[in-house]
Order: C-alpha cells, then sequence, then structure tokens
C-alpha cells in the first residue's frame, strides 16, 4: 500500500483527488496540504510514497517546493495550465494531470507508482491519517485518529481533543461528516459527530466519549445502533 499525500489549495479539488485515492484499495490517503510549508512540515513528520502536487500553490510555488525535497516521494503534479509539462517531466515527476481530473486519467496516472513488494521493502507502521483546519487564521494539523467528537457551532465546529483541549474551525458539521466519511465517524445528533474509537459506553439515548455524554437523536439512533454494533464483530 502506499501512503498518498495531497498539496492542494483549492478545497473542491483536494477533495476530488482524496475521494479517488479512497477508491483504490492499494493506496492510502494521509492528509491535504493547502500550500508547500504546510507540506514540508507535514513530510518532516511523517515520510509518503506519493505526492500529489499543485504546481500553482499560494506562496512557494509547487515546482519550487519540489527542488527542494532531497530525497522526494513519488510525484503526480496536478494543474490547469499545460505550459509546466516539459519542465516537469525533467525534474523526475511520474505524471502530469490537467484539471479538471476525470478518474479514468487519474487511474492512468497511479497504475504508473512504483509498488514495493514486502519483500523489497521492511514493513513500517501505517501512516496517521491528518487534515489541516483553518484555527484563527492559522493552518493547524490535526490526527484524526486524536479527534474525540465533533460539536456544531452553526457556521462553525468545535473540535474536541483529549485532554479537554479543543479547536474552532469555520466548517459547517454536514461538510466535516462529508469530508470523515468511512474514516470511522458517525452524526449521533443534528449537532455531534462522534469518532466510534473513542465510544467508551453507549445506551439507546447516548453515547459516553471522553468522559462526557453525548445525546443520540431519534432520528440518528438506527445509524448509531448499527454503527456500534459493527465495531463488535
Amino acid at each position: 500500500m502506499l501512503s498518498c499525500l495531497i498539496v492542494e489549495d483549492e478545497p473542491l479539488a483536494a477533495g476530488i483527488l482524496e475521494d479517488y485515492v479512497r477508491q483504490l484499495p492499494w493506496l492510502h490517503f494521509v492528509g491535504r496540504c493547502p500550500d508547500a510549508l504546510a507540506a514540508a512540515e507535514a513530510l518532516l513528520q511523517q515520510p509518503v510514497d506519493v505526492l500529489f502536487l499543485d504546481i500553482h500553490l499560494p506562496g512557494l510555488k509547487g515546482l519550487d517546493f519540489l527542488r527542494t525535497l532531497a530525497h522526494p516521494p513519488q510525484v503526480i503534479l496536478t494543474t490547469a495550465y499545460h505550459q509546466y509539462a516539459v519542465e516537469s517531466y525533467e525534474i523526475g515527476v511520474v505524471d502530469y494531470l490537467l484539471k479538471p481530473i476525470d478518474f479514468e486519467r487519474f487511474l492512468m496516472a497511479v497504475k504508473k507508482l512504483k509498488r514495493r513488494s514486502p519483500a523489497e521493502t521492511p514493513a513500517k507502521p501505517e501512516a496517521r491519517a491528518f487534515q489541516f483546519f483553518n484555527v484563527n487564521k492559522k493552518m493547524v494539523r490535526v490526527w484524526l485518529d486524536d479527534i474525540l467528537y465533533a460539536e456544531s457551532l452553526r457556521e462553525y465546529v468545535r473540535l474536541w481533543l483529549p485532554g479537554d483541549k479543543a479547536l474552532v474551525t469555520k466548517m459547517p458539521l454536514g461538510d466535516l461528516e462529508k469530508a470523515f466519511e468511512g474514516m470511522g465517524f458517525v452524526r449521533a445528533h443534528r449537532s455531534f459527530l462522534v469518532a466510534l474509537r473513542h465510544v467508551e459506553a453507549y445506551s439507546a439515548t447516548d453515547l459516553t466519549v471522553g468522559g462526557k455524554d453525548i445525546p443520540v437523536g431519534r432520528q440518528y439512533r438506527d445509524v448509531v445502533q448499527a454503527a456500534i454494533h459493527s465495531l463488535a464483530r
């Protein structure tokens, strides 16, 4: 399995790439970064196998960022401009995708990636998934497995973390629910999205997460019960 990091400042384009990555069982989505500086920090903490890199990033441009990496991972460039194709291949990228990117073209690109067999490289722990959130005009990385639950504040959400810590970011809870689809979160109430991995106890009317009782809305009970029961299988 190849771990993949998406470096893209356009949320829609990043979301499309993330969806494509998640559709392939031999690719593992690690996280998104909105710019090169965030990507540099992420790679220092956790190297990845594949970088989906936008060329036109705010601040340091994609190709300039790529040249700063002493040992870059495999790179697939994404851009709306075709004039950089020759230059990009000269620095050894795997492929060059023009936006808007359809799944068929994406599949052609990722099939060019080198996949290592277990015999070729020692096993390594699976990369932890993360996402950057805008908190007080600063992009803050949050490890997704640290999130206990998210609480709606209308057009904002509060992300609750271990140690009674919390971050507030501008995003409707419904959008966060879509972003976390398939990642072990369940909508328990119109105001709460809960990480199943952190559920300590449950009943028909509430879930205990991080020592706090989260109400289960009547319209969400069947979905919550099914999700809880799937954990015990």
